[in-house]
């Protein structure tokens, strides 16, 4: 039996949206809560919108979160948000074991190589080249390009 799953809007502070997303998105998975997605639509401040299994599950996912105002009380409708959201296909020219360049946020400019590849949430999971202990770092596709494919000439690395 499969469960139904309940959208529902966060109250957030205005600009801190992404901010927000990151928390919850933490939360939700060291918690292992039941939500099924997190949305930011496009040119709406001050709210995003969390599916959850109930809305227990949505309030517990941004508890102790910065910025975050509260779960509003009435569940929302999918029809009302589905114009809000912007339909994006992303070009996934990104493949397991690449080396990129991110392009974008605090790790800009570095190289790393990935590991994993989400292609519903559009996001791959890197570990740096230059980290001294391997952390996987999770970014959305678009905040890295390509500089090396795996089947180009590399250089191996000294094992001592």
């Amino acid at each position: 039996m499969e469960e139904e799953a309940h959208l529902y809007a966060l109250k957030t502070t205005a600009n801190r949206e992404d901010q927000v997303v990151d928390f919850v998105q933490a939360h939700v998975t060291k918690r292992g809560l039941e939500v099924y997605s997190i949305i930011k639509p496009h040119k709406m401040r001050g709210y995003i919108f969390i599916e959850a299994k109930d809305r227990s599950s949505a309030v517990e996912a941004c508890a102790g979160v910065p910025y975050a105002k509260g779960v509003l009380e009435k569940e929302v409708r999918y029809d009302e948000v589905e114009p809000m959201l912007e339909q994006v296909k992303v070009q996934m020219n990104v493949q397991i074991n690449d080396i990129v360049e991110i392009i974008s946020g605090p790790f800009k400019r570095e190289k790393a190589k990935v590991t994993r590849i989400d292609q519903q949430k559009e996001e791959i999971i890197v570990e740096l080249l230059e980290a001294a202990v391997p952390i996987p770092i999770t970014l959305k596709m678009d905040s890295v390009k390509v500089i090396r494919r795996e089947g180009e000439i590399t250089e191996e690395k000294d094992e001592d």
